[in-house]
């Protein structure tokens, strides 16, 4: 088990899927597994999508998005 941190919200997340995960590292995450590793050009492009598309709001409240 690891815990991520996205936007602004810290939660509980199995590694079982990628092992190789290390602090610091960026993952994918569904449904509470790690589903794989990114490097942090991707994370910041999939974070903005996120954004973009009001999916950051939807999951966490107006306070992510901002």
């Amino acid at each position: 088990m690891g815990r991520v941190q996205f936007g602004g919200i810290v939660r509980p997340v199995a590694l079982d899927f990628v092992p190789e995960a290390a602090v610091g590292d960026y993952v994918i995450v569904h449904v509470g597994f790690a589903i794989s590793r990114v490097d942090a050009e991707e994370a910041e492009r999939t974070y903005k999508l996120l954004e973009e598309m009001g999916g950051l709001e939807e999951e966490f409240g107006p306070e992510a998005a901002s």
